[in-house]
This record gives C-alpha cells, structure tokens and sequence, in this order.
C-alpha cells in the first residue's frame, strides 16, 4: 500500500493508526484477534459482552476474533489519536489458546493497563521480531511469534478460535478478495453453491442483508486505509468499490458521521 508503513508476515500484521478528529464508529466486524497499543488519545469501546471500556495511553486493548462493536477514537487536543494495532491470525491464536486451556462462555474485550503489565514491552517485541524476519531461521521465528501470546495468556488475557465458519465472516472474506468488484447476490450465492433464497435464509444468521454486509466490508477498509496509510482519498474510494471520490465521502459520512479528510485533518 502506497504510503503504508505496514509490517507484514504470516500470521501477524503490524499498522500504525493515527486519526485526528474525535470519531464514534459504531458496529465494526474485526474478524481477527486484534490487540490495539494506545500511543496517544484514549479509545473508548463498547462490546456487547464487556460493556464499556476506556483504554489510556501506555494501555493495550485486546479484541477476541469475531467482535462486534463500537469504537471512539479520543484524540488529544493538540495531537491526533495514535495507535499501534498488530493483527493475529486464528492459526497463531490457536497454537497457544486451545479450546481446552480456555474457559466455556463467551468472551468480550478487555484492557490490560500500562501503569501494571508494562505492555509496551510486548509490543517492542512483536515489532522486532517482524523487523528481524530475515536473519532468524523459521522454527525461531515462529516460537518469537508466540511469545507476545503467551505473555497476554500470563497476564490472564482469554481468547478463543474464531469461527471462520460463520456466514458473515465467510462472505466477507470472499468480497475483501476484491472489494472493486460489483459483486451481485446471485453470484454470491453461486460462490457457497446455493440458491438466493437459500443463500438469504444463511446470511440471515448474521443480522444484516447481503447489501449491508456489501458496504459495510467497502466502508470499514476504507476506514482503516484512511487511519493507516497515506494513500489519496481518492485512490482508497477507488480500492473499496466507490465509482467517485465524492460518492464513497457520502457513503462514509452517513455510515460514520465524519468525512474522510477529517479522520486526517482535524481542521477540515
């Protein structure tokens, strides 16, 4: 992504994540487990299991796969809302939290705090090992990934498999393969091999149509390019299916209340 400074891997990707005009983004799908390393601002979450939380400055906030909720972005008065967010694959998460170390019942977000687990240092390690991909051989590299997982199972951090199973993940991931492409629910449909009928009743599973599921997957990638790269507006309304510019600013200010050049410029 150009003006990403991404780091990548198998099974890990590291974002930085700025935004500077307070924002409430309200229903966000993160399929994957998310640990979010609050560099400046405050962000405040609502889940549905864990009801509200507020993460400060120097704290983490971990997101089990499969989350559904809603997140503000505090940014300081003279300073945007900065953020390190390192995303982990279900294979990765599974190696160290099994369905047999973890506790039955569902499990919601939650906050280890800067002032007692210092989580600073689990993020400096997450980033050297990515850093350093090149010169360790795999079996090394791989038991480097695990530490920052296993540091987080310590500190009493529960987290269980996501369920790639679910409908909304599975359509979701099929329409983020290219989110350009004018996907229509028949040929959706064709994809898991059934019928439109058949294929409403299984997406009716996950609470919304397929239309919303459509451009709620093109307007939260367009989001997390606007938080984390520096790519032109223009160029992400492009990348997440929007024919204009001014018709994916439309679409993500009814869907978020802000236009997109404000999740850069608080002047704007």
């Amino acid at each position: 992504m150009n003006g990403s400074i991404e780091r990548t891997s198998p099974g890990i990707t590291l974002l930085p994540v700025a935004q500077a005009t307070r924002a409430t983004f309200a229903g966000l799908y993160l399929e994957r487990t998310l640990l979010v390393f609050i560099r400046t601002g405050s962000k405040r979450v609502v889940c549905p299991i864990s009801g509200e939380l507020v993460g400060q400055a120097g704290d983490v906030m971990i997101f089990p796969p499969g989350s559904m909720v809603t997140m503000e972005n505090r940014p300081l008065v003279n300073d945007s809302y900065r953020a390190d967010a390192v995303s982990l694959s279900h294979e990765l998460v599974s190696t160290v939290f099994s369905r047999h170390t973890v506790p039955p019942g569902p499990i919601g977000v939650q906050v280890l705090r800067g002032t007692m687990h210092q989580p600073s240092a689990v993020f400096d390690l997450i980033k050297g090992t990515l850093e350093d991909r090149g010169g360790l051989p795999d079996a090394i590299y791989r038991h480097r990934l695990l530490e920052p997982l296993v540091w987080l199972q310590q500190a009493g951090v529960r987290l269980t498999v996501g369920s790639e199973d679910h409908p909304l993940a599975k359509v979701r991931r099929l329409i983020q393969t290219d989110l350009s492409h004018s996907w229509r629910v028949l040929e959706v449909a064709a994809h898991f091999g059934m019928s439109e009928a058949s294929f409403r009743r299984w997406l009716s599973r996950s609470g919304l149509g397929f239309s919303g599921i459509l451009s709620n997957s093109r307007l939260e990638h367009g989001l997390g390019l606007l938080q984390t790269t520096l790519d032109p507006i223009s160029q992400i309304a492009l990348e997440c299916g929007f024919k204009t510019p001014s018709h994916f600013s439309d679409a993500f200010r009814a869907r978020f209340g802000i236009t997109p050049r404000q999740i850069r410029s608080a002047a704007d």
